[in-house]
């Protein structure tokens, strides 16, 4: 394990703590699915990585968007527009620049939209899509 966790933020609001949620979710998701965390809420000065996750030779940056509902952002999707991508990129450089020994890895960007769901005993998590190599790491 390389590092989870950044500096707490001084105000917790319901929109942080669904994000938060759904990231644990996905974490457990690709656990499951084989997949070696390396770090999570990962801060550099250019933004956050949700998830840092290395399987069988790949590295993977991982976006999780989590949603109650469609929303007017389908999902979480248009979240992630150029300006959210270009953030990523550079903050996975640094990631990159912290750790060389997995430089050499081949590295991809996976967007994760989770849909939280009411339940009887509060609120249950599903995956809405899964999106593979959803944008390239270099320009």
């Amino acid at each position: 394990m390389y590092e989870v966790g950044g500096e707490p933020l001084p105000k917790r609001t319901s929109l942080q703590d669904t994000g938060e949620a759904g990231e644990a979710w996905v974490r457990q998701y690709l656990e499951e699915q084989g997949w070696q965390i390396l770090a999570q809420q990962w801060r550099c000065r250019w933004g956050e990585l949700d998830l840092v996750a290395a399987r069988a030779g790949e590295l993977i940056f991982v976006e999780v968007k989590t949603r109650s509902g469609e929303g007017w952002d389908q999902k979480g999707l248009l979240a992630v527009g150029i300006q959210k991508q270009r953030r990523l990129i550079r903050a996975a450089q640094a990631f990159l620049s912290q750790h060389p020994d997995l430089a050499e890895l081949a590295c991809r960007f996976d967007v994760v939209l989770v849909e939280q769901q009411p339940a009887k005993e509060g609120v249950s998590y599903a995956l809405a899509d899964y999106l593979q190599g959803a944008f390239e790491l270099w320009e």
